[in-house]
């Protein structure tokens, strides 16, 4: 009970309210966590995170070691699915835990693979609560500048433009945006890479497209696209420059 100026006895003041951070973990290797991202999970009392059809969170091992014993976790189980009704039952469910701890005052660090407004799913979360609460976003370092970096291609300079594509595009869609480009990142490669190997050799754009998988994870593949194996995990990338040879 709290008492105004005059010593009336009023009612209780509302309790103060978290705060929100969605945290970019970057693509992969640990020490690609920026220093203020660290801080903020290294120091968070909540920490949620996605997972994929029940698989262990990649987000999460990227900032494992920066996690307190002591913090409640939160795990946000995402179904692979192509209706979306799951997935967003999921992304409901998760803001509603988060929520919850935001009411009683505790901050919550949301952590996403890459950068949370790079296909990020934090971008989920941040349409169903930053209207209710403060909210803010810790950039990471992306997939598309890890891959380029750990495959020594340079994506753009000057006036060129870079075109970023994702794999499920239908083929005929595939081949008119990479031909209207100049240089191409196409992302969410998996089981759809003998569609895009097949667009590419067919625009005759295969010697100066580069296969990247896994990039800085120990596991990493870096070839020439000629030389890409025939299956590719979720986690791979095409990168394609026009009228240069990559390898040079």
């Amino acid at each position: 009970m709290t008492r105004d100026a005059r010593g009336d006895a009023t009612s209780p003041l509302p309790p103060s309210r978290g705060t929100l951070y969605g945290v970019g973990v970057g693509p992969g290797a640990p020490d690609l966590i920026t220093l203020r991202a660290a801080r903020l999970i290294e120091a968070a009392p909540v920490v949620a995170y996605p997972t994929l059809a029940g698989a262990a969170s990649f987000a999460r091992a990227i900032a494992a070691d920066l996690i307190a014993p002591d913090a409640v976790e939160i795990a946000m189980d995402v179904p692979m699915s192509v209706d979306r009704a799951p997935a967003q039952a999921a992304y409901d469910h998760g803001a509603a835990q988060i929520a919850a701890h935001l009411d009683d005052g505790s901050d919550v660090v949301c952590l996403c693979e890459g950068d949370p407004f790079f296909y990020g799913s934090f971008m989920y979360l941040f349409a169903r609560l930053s209207d209710r609460y403060q909210v803010e976003v810790v950039p990471g370092v992306t997939s598309v500048t890890a891959c380029a970096a750990r495959a020594r291609m340079p994506l753009a300079a000057r006036n060129e433009r870079l075109t970023v594509l994702p794999g499920p595009l239908p083929e005929d869609e595939l081949r008119a945006r990479i031909e209207g480009a100049e240089s191409v990142v196409i992302m969410k490669v998996g089981r759809h890479l003998p569609k895009i190997r097949a667009v590419i050799d067919g625009l005759g754009l295969t010697a100066t497209a580069v296969y990247v998988e896994r990039a800085t994870l120990e596991a990493e593949v870096v070839l020439p696209l000629a030389d890409a194996p025939q299956k590719a995990p979720y986690f791979s990338m095409i990168l394609l420059t026009k009228g240069a040879d990559p390898w040079l």
